[in-house]
């Protein structure tokens, strides 16, 4: 089904900018140079999204919607959450590295991972399983989804173990195995099956 020319164009830059932006940061961005690649007016992308921090937010909130949504979350079983993390990293590494350039340049996007409505859920979810005894309670919740993001993000492009898209695939199995094991005896109270 064709985009509406509306939504089309700005398609057009939100792809344009997820480029410019993972490869050359905020501050690095270029409106002219993304306008360009999107085929557009420079007026045009202001009109869309007011300023160079307006897009960065839009192109930001949209790649970590993707990524939300894509990855199912339940507390009862916090490795397969983590696996799931670990795969959209590998998939979608523009998310990785534009979080990384907010970080490094002091931005904080309106929908980051720990502000989306998404994360009270998981919040909830795992304050509940902590009650019931399922999920270590020694963590505050915030503290324990937090772990397991970092743990899940360890190889992606900007983890402290950084790994390169063509890592082959029996070594991206190891890693998976490693961190569902590391996240099952790290924070579940009984055995989750692999």
């Amino acid at each position: 089904m064709p985009y509406p020319k509306s939504e089309d164009t700005r398609r057009r830059l939100l792809d344009a900018a997820t480029a410019d932006f993972a490869a050359h940061g905020i501050a690095g961005a270029r409106v002219d140079r993304i306008a360009a690649a999107a085929g557009i007016n420079k007026a045009r992308l202001y009109a869309y999204f007011g300023d160079k921090l307006g897009l960065f937010d839009a192109v930001f909130r949209a790649h970590s919607e993707t990524v939300v949504d894509s990855v199912p979350f339940t507390a009862d079983d916090l490795a397969q959450y983590a696996t799931g993390l670990y795969e959209a990293a590998l998939a979608q590494p523009e998310l990785i590295r534009l979080a990384a350039w907010a970080r490094l340049e002091g931005v904080t996007p309106t929908n980051t991972a720990t502000a989306a409505p998404e994360t009270g859920a998981k919040l909830q979810a795992i304050t509940q399983a902590q009650r019931d005894g399922r999920v270590v309670s020694s963590l505050l919740a915030e503290d324990l989804l937090a772990l397991v993001t970092s743990m899940a993000l360890t190889w992606s492009d900007v983890g402290p173990s950084g790994t390169a898209q063509d890592t082959p695939p029996p070594d991206h199995e190891r890693r998976k195995h490693a961190l569902a094991e590391t996240v099952r005896r790290a924070f579940h109270t009984r055995e989750v099956s692999p």
